[in-house]
This record gives C-alpha cells, sequence and structure tokens, in this order.
C-alpha cells in the first residue's frame, strides 16, 4: 500500500491529486508573476487542536505557514507544526500539510477546492491525504463559509473520513478585532477500528468552537474555546479547551 492508501481507493485520491499537480505545473510560466504574493506567518499556541482533538497530546506547539501563489486563483500551501512525540499520531515530532488549492470567485461566492497530504516526521506510516471544497460568501461586515474535506479509504487512518464544516465570522466596527463561531461533523467507515479511532475516536461526533482574534499590523493573537461530542474511552485531550495563540505575519 503506497503511503497507507488502500488498493480500493488510491486511484480515485491520486487521480485527484494527479490534477492539482498538473494544475500547478500548466501555471508554472506565470510564476514569476505571482512570486510577490508569497506570504508566511510563525506563530505560537498553547495547543494543536483540529476537529475537536488535540494533535499535540494538549502540548504546546510552534507553527509555521507558506502560501505560495503560481497563478490567479492557484496556490501551493505548506504548514509544519511541532508535535513532540505524538501519542495520537504514532509519536510523530511534527505534522508537515503540503497542499494545492485553487479558488475564485463567482458572483458574491467564493469558491475552493484543495488536495492535501499530511506527513508526519518521526512516525511510520501514519500520512494520509485528503481532498476538500468550500463555498462562502458575505453578509455587510460578516462572512459565512461552509466545506467538506473527504479522506479516501487509507490504513493509516483505519478507512475513511468525511468532515463537515460551516463557520461564521464577523469583525467588531472600529477594532481590530474578529468573533468567529464553527460547528463540524466527522464520520466515515472504518474498516481497522484501532486506527480509525486516530481521527474520530468515538465514531461519528460533532465537534464545535468559539473564537477572538486580534490583527495589528504584521501581529496576531487569539482565543478559542473548542469541544467536542467525543465521549468513550479515547476520548483524551477531546473535551473543552481554551487555546490560545500569538504570531506574526512576515
Amino acid at each position: 500500500m503506497l503511503f497507507g492508501i488502500s488498493p480500493r481507493t488510491d486511484r480515485t485520491f491520486w487521480a485527484a491529486l494527479a490534477c492539482c499537480v498538473l494544475a500547478a505545473a500548466n501555471a508554472a510560466p506565470a510564476h514569476a508573476q505571482y512570486a510577490s504574493g508569497l506570504s508566511a506567518t510563525v506563530e505560537v499556541a498553547s495547543d494543536e487542536r483540529r476537529r475537536g482533538i488535540s494533535w499535540s497530546d494538549g502540548d504546546p506547539v510552534v507553527r509555521g505557514t507558506l502560501s505560495l501563489p503560481v497563478a490567479e486563483g492557484l496556490s501551493l500551501d505548506a504548514a509544519a507544526v511541532s508535535l513532540w512525540g505524538s501519542d495520537r499520531h504514532g509519536g510523530a515530532d511534527a505534522v508537515a500539510d503540503l497542499g494545492v488549492t485553487y479558488a475564485r470567485q463567482v458572483g458574491g461566492w467564493r469558491l475552493s477546492a484543495e488536495g492535501r497530504y499530511h506527513l508526519f516526521p518521526g512516525a511510520s506510516h501514519q500520512g494520509y491525504g485528503e481532498l476538500g471544497a468550500g463555498a462562502g460568501f458575505l453578509i455587510g461586515p460578516a462572512s459565512i463559509d461552509l466545506s467538506a474535506h473527504y479522506a479516501p479509504d487509507q490504513s493509516a487512518v483505519g478507512g475513511d473520513n468525511l468532515y463537515l464544516a460551516a463557520s461564521a465570522a464577523v469583525a467588531v466596527p472600529g477594532t481590530p478585532l474578529t468573533i468567529s463561531a464553527r460547528i463540524g461533523r466527522s464520520s466515515g467507515d472504518a474498516d481497522h477500528p484501532v486506527r480509525a479511532a486516530r481521527l474520530r475516536p468515538d465514531g461519528t461526533y460533532w465537534d464545535h468552537g468559539v473564537s477572538l482574534d486580534y490583527l495589528k499590523g504584521r501581529w496576531f493573537a487569539g482565543l478559542r474555546y473548542a469541544n467536542s461530542s467525543i465521549d468513550g474511552p479515547d476520548s483524551a485531550h477531546t473535551g473543552a479547551s481554551l487555546i490560545a495563540r500569538f504570531g506574526l505575519s512576515l
């Protein structure tokens, strides 16, 4: 099994990912035009929590991101987060998220599609890929976003995984503050229950959270409350948590 993707779905996943790679390759001549749009951030956070689950076992992390536009609407993205020997991810010291994102404005809607692969340095057979799509629109100072991410059947995550989410954010007039809220649902089939518990400890579950973010120039900070409906034997680091972060845009 190449990178832990099962024979049943590897053709579907790799075909979709290949389309993203080909799109990036076709956009290569435009690289010089968009290279000035390179953006990066570095930050520290009290936890690395995704979809209601702590990936760092509740420990503080350092995170860095890069985004390179290569054509109109098309960008190459990378992020790296320290995990300090995460039990949830086989003792991984970090996670590196590598992907391609395409977005465009259609009327009042911003539509996007992406392919992403998650690598776990310091651990064996933990990497997995997923595809995503999203749609968002503005209502005055508020934004509303809907998204779906699907990880095809892969041995590293013990089956497949579908994540559906909705979020809303509003800027507080006259301040550098933004308030946002999010709700999501994780579901899927489990071929290997122990491995599936890595991303879905309680089978199908819900997560939710609210955030308060501050942005002033290149500096940003935030507080986020996160919780989930997970309540089983594998529920460590999945309950209510208040997460703080502080960073700089480069």
